[in-house]
């Protein structure tokens, strides 16, 4: 089983940006961003496929931000831009078998996460 490390978390200003990121030890697949707000339970908002690198998006973040992979790196990213005191949490990314659909995925295996803070 894949170990997965997230890294890049900090604290930014409401408006700033941030970049994530999540090294996999082994070969990524289809793999997710979720994160959990103080208080609350965590919460799935983004993912990229592992067959055409095709990606989902929760509507509170599109446009916002954006996953990519470096395959050759065993590492996904999280662009975080336009950032606000709502989007302040706990990030983690997770991994999941190839399919169909990355939105649907079985999540097995998480990373530690790495947390984000945004004032305001």
């Amino acid at each position: 089983q894949v170990q997965l490390v997230e890294s890049g978390g900090g604290l930014v200003q409401e408006g700033g940006s941030l970049r994530l990121s999540c090294e996999s030890s082994g070969n990524i697949e289809v793999m997710s961003w979720f994160r959990q707000a103080p208080g609350k339970e965590r919460k799935g908002f983004g993912c990229i496929s592992s067959v055409d690198n095709s990606t989902w998006y929760e509507d509170s973040v599109k446009g916002r931000f954006t996953i990519s992979r470096d395959s050759a790196r065993n590492t996904v990213f999280l662009q975080l831009t336009s950032l606000k005191p709502e989007d302040t949490g706990v990030y983690s990314c997770a991994a999941a078998p190839p399919g169909p659909s990355c939105h649907t995925a079985p999540y097995a295996t998480w990373g530690q996460g790495t947390q984000v803070t945004v004032s305001s």
